[in-house]
């Protein structure tokens, strides 16, 4: 049989049993922030195994993509010197789900025992005398069933410990007892020394596992809800038992490959050394094929890392087949027309796939030289001393220089009989990741403040600092606790609408008001949920516990920072619509000039990229998207909404979603615009490389498109020849940045409409509003006009340092009650020190006295009344 009808038959069988199948869950769990990879056909169903979720169905069946590289379940090792591990492989699997509101359907150890026996002995005929199970040491139940529901020798059932029969996913999580079916493919097939003893000739064909508990953090078992069954079977084993051969690499699933790799390097698949290479690679293009083409990609970090250590791996073993060059990209082609048909999205995503895999290549075979040259000389030197093992430092040098994988030098070393220093090279690892550590923590050394904990306070630290700044940038508060510290005063409030730098958006600053002083705080830090604000007390004011301040967030600043963090979200966005969901942020920084932003890419963004990235941000800007932003949301609800989650991010049982329609929804702790109009303009100022497959973006918004245009000017007085296009260029700007501040202020309106008064059944609506000219205060006017339908409206704004006021009055009203807009503006104006007119339905008017805008308000409604 081919493999295609052998996992038909397997999925067929199981149809017949009432399951359900189903399509393969992606390879990357971005539902899953906890696992790099899924790594068995059971990840999908994990909220099902800890109670929290259900499906429609009891009984399922499909064969599931998994990736076993790191962690828990890791085969790397072995991959390619053995006939049967993978990094990549497909898992069979037939699942008990226990739904409540299903138990008929449900099944437990006796149909998977009965129904795994039923498929390979009667269906596939496997030799029963060549068969073993194997069950948990306490697992009598499963024993019984093995012995008396079917015909196995009894004496080829054994039992043992939880090294080989307990399954767990992890360190924590969905666990419980299994029984493995194994088949003795060697001469000696009736001896049960060979069962678990990690020979090819008797290998673990099936696992059939009964979750059953929870393991939590601190090892402990706990019962799950209901039990379930899970069962898992290597595919490229089966296919290498039924089509008889001795190994999974000689099987249909991997020969097309291994000849296409023979074709291009010219090597026979014969040497073992070269088999090994081949097989190798053959193993390793299946991973990263697939998982690129769900939306992974090569990086220095998490799952990014693991497959750049595997590309690194594969291309390393093709030097030892003479392949010098990029070559891993030309397998694709073979792969997708093997597994294409049950896998698609292979298919969908292979240009894709095959540009990532190049790029690495390419950026790889650059120091690989180099790097073969040195690990030669590193070599040398210690077969010189008489040396067995590569010192750490080396290993360090190998990694830090040339993008050598520790896993990658073993391998070169075991090669050459050495050994490597893997405790002295993890030393390294460490001392780097602190320097980097060190050079971005404690942001209060920029103040000179040394601030080890919160036992250096006076007064009470027990309690959390609400943050507020979500709804308001001033209030008052009640000072918790004191630290003076020089100059400086360091105080906790029981609340503050200031924000601590958080998430790559930088900390607010501002000012602390008490009786008639008024301090700046310029700085935050956080210590276990206690916002610390550092506050410029110079004078040495005496702050005492239990006194109410007034703490002010500086608006203008913290507005330009929300524009900046709010357009991140919109050119992420961006990025994954025009360059692939491959894209993933990388690191971030808002602050009120700019925003930058670092995400994984393969290639240099192309110009007529970054057009189309910006063009999509001001379409979006421009739409006025009201910004949904969900305040402790729980974690699975915000999953069900579909925000953007990626593996290393921790999530705690509530979160915040920021959400711009279905355009973009990620989890933020930071603050946003209420509506993208607020944003103005986006415009990006440089796209770089900052690190192999790493690139940074930097853009600007609102004001800092003005200054990025005040920055062009300056450039334009220095370069004579680009005056012309330049001077041209911020006419437009600004023009659009009129327009769309404008639009936002026509916005407002729908404020002023709250405001309604009734006088005499006449509607009156009024208001303050920020006009930068009379033009603009009456095209508000209008605006108001056009929405109000029936109704006086009085708007008044302050234009320069004087008064400016329009009145605007319906067409039924100056038709009916002979009301008059020249009259009520005259009338206001007096008020305010001036005086003004105009036609019925709009008036204009002007003033000097700026201190009587909240009296003339108040008293429309009277003139209102009088003239009705």
């Amino acid at each position: 049989m081919t493999s295609n009808e052998i996992r038909n038959q397997f999925l067929d069988f199981f149809k017949e049993k009432d399951h359900r199948i189903i399509d393969s869950a992606p390879v990357v769990p971005f539902d899953d922030p906890t696992l790099l990879f899924t790594n068995a056909g059971m990840n999908q169903f994990k909220d099902v195994f800890l109670g929290q979720g259900l499906r429609d169905y009891n009984r399922a069946a499909d064969t599931q993509k998994c990736i076993r590289v790191s962690g828990k379940h890791n085969d790397l090792e072995e991959v390619g010197r053995d006939t049967y591990h993978h990094t990549f492989f497909e898992m069979l699997g037939n699942w008990s789900l226990g739904n409540p509101s299903k138990p008929e359907d449900g099944y437990y150890k006796e149909e998977a025992i009965t129904w795994a026996w039923e498929l390979l002995t009667e269906v596939w005929k496997l030799p029963k005398e060549r068969l073993w199970a194997s069950v948990f040491e306490t697992d009598d139940e499963s024993m019984e069933i093995w012995k008396t529901k079917t015909d196995i020798n009894p004496n080829h059932v054994l039992k043992f410990d939880a090294k080989d029969n307990f399954w767990e996913m992890g360190d924590v999580g969905p666990c419980g007892p299994c029984s493995e079916i194994h088949i003795n493919v060697g001469d000696d097939f009736d001896n049960p020394k060979w069962v678990n003893a990690g020979v090819e000739e008797c290998i673990e064909i099936w696992n059939l596992v009964f979750i059953q508990y929870n393991r939590d953090i601190n090892g402990k078992l706990h019962d799950l809800p209901a039990k379930h069954v899970d069962t898992g079977m290597g595919f490229e084993r089966i296919v290498a038992v039924l089509q008889n051969k001795k190994s999974n690499y000689e099987t249909d699933i991997f020969a097309p490959i291994i000849e296409k790799i023979s074709e291009i390097s010219g090597v026979k698949y014969s040497d073992k050394e070269d088999v090994v290479a081949m097989q190798v690679i053959a193993d390793h293009i299946r991973t990263l094929t697939f998982a690129i083409a769900d939306g992974a990609t090569p990086g220095n970090e998490g799952r990014g890392y693991v497959l750049r250590r595997i590309l690194r791996r594969a291309a390393r073993f093709g030097r030892k087949l003479n392949l010098n060059k990029p070559f891993m990209f030309k397998l694709v082609d073979v792969l997708t027309e093997i597994m294409g048909d049950v896998f698609p999205e292979i298919i969908k995503n292979k240009e894709n796939v095959i540009k990532i895999i190049k790029a690495e290549e390419e950026s790889f075979n650059r120091t690989l030289d180099r790097g073969i040259e040195l690990f030669e000389q590193i070599v040398r030197k210690a077969e010189a001393k008489d040396e067995a093992k590569i010192k750490g430092d080396d290993v360090f040098k190998l990694y830090d220089t040339f993008g050598f994988p520790v896993d990658l030098t073993n391998v070169m070393a075991e090669e050459k009989g050495l050994t490597i220093d893997e405790t002295r090279f993890n030393e390294l690892m460490d001392e780097q990741k602190e320097r980097a550590r060190s050079s971005t923590k404690n942001k209060m050394e920029a103040t000179n403040i040394a601030l080890e904990s919160l036992e250096e306070f006076d007064g009470d630290t027990s309690q959390a600092t609400e943050f507020t700044g979500y709804t308001e940038v001033s209030t008052e508060v009640k000072i918790l606790a004191i630290k003076n510290a020089e100059e400086n005063a360091l105080l906790i409030f029981d609340k503050t609408p200031f924000y601590v730098e958080s998430g790559g958006q930088v900390g607010d600053i501002g000012v602390l008001q008490i009786e008639n002083n008024e301090f700046e705080i310029i700085n935050l830090t956080k210590i276990d949920n206690k916002i610390i604000h550092v506050v410029n007390n110079s004078e040495n004011y005496k702050f005492e516990v239990g006194s109410i301040v007034k703490l002010s967030v500086d608006e203008s600043r913290r507005m330009d920072i929300k524009r900046n963090h709010s357009a991140t979200h919109l050119m992420h966005a961006a990025l994954r619509k025009v360059l692939g969901e491959h894209v993933k942020q990388s690191g971030s920084l808002v602050d009120n000039e700019k925003l930058r932003f670092d995400f994984a890419h393969f290639e240099k963004v192309t110009d007529d990229e970054l057009k189309e990235i910006e063009k999509i941000v001001n379409n979006k800007i421009w739409d006025n998207i009201k910004t949904g932003h969900f305040i402790d949301t729980p974690f699975n609800k915000a999953k069900e909404m579909g925000a953007l989650m990626f593996f290393g991010d921790k999530y705690g049982d509530k979160v915040n979603v920021v959400q711009f329609n279905d355009y973009s929804i990620e989890f933020c702790g930071g603050t946003h615009v209420r509506n993208t109009s607020e944003i103005g303009l986006f415009k990006i100022v440089s796209e770089s490389s900052i690190a192999s497959g790493v690139r940074r973006i930097e853009a600007v918004t609102g004001r800092g498109v003005e200054a990025f245009i005040e920055n062009q000017d300056a450039k334009i007085s220095r370069l004579n020849w680009e005056l012309t296009r330049a001077f041209d260029d911020r006419r437009k700007l600004e023009k659009k940045i009129s327009e769309l501040e404008l639009k936002s202020k026509l916005g407002g309106i729908d404020e002023i409409l709250k405001t309604q008064t009734d006088i005499n059944g006449v509607n009156l609506f009024k208001g303050k509003v920020e006009a930068t000219s009379m033009d603009e205060l009456k095209q508000m006017g209008d605006e108001l006009r056009n929405k109000m339908k029936s109704g006086v409206g009085v708007l008044i704004s302050v234009i320069g340092e004087k008064v400016g006021i329009v009145c605007v009055v319906s067409d039924d009203l100056i038709k009916e009650k002979k009301i008059q807009a020249g009259r009520i503006v005259g009338s206001v104006a007096k008020l305010v020190g001036g005086g003004g007119g105009g036609r019925p339905h709009l008036a204009t008017a002007g003033g000097k006295d700026i201190s009587k805008i909240d009296e003339a308000l108040k008293k429309t409604d009277d003139i209102v009344r009088e003239l009705s």
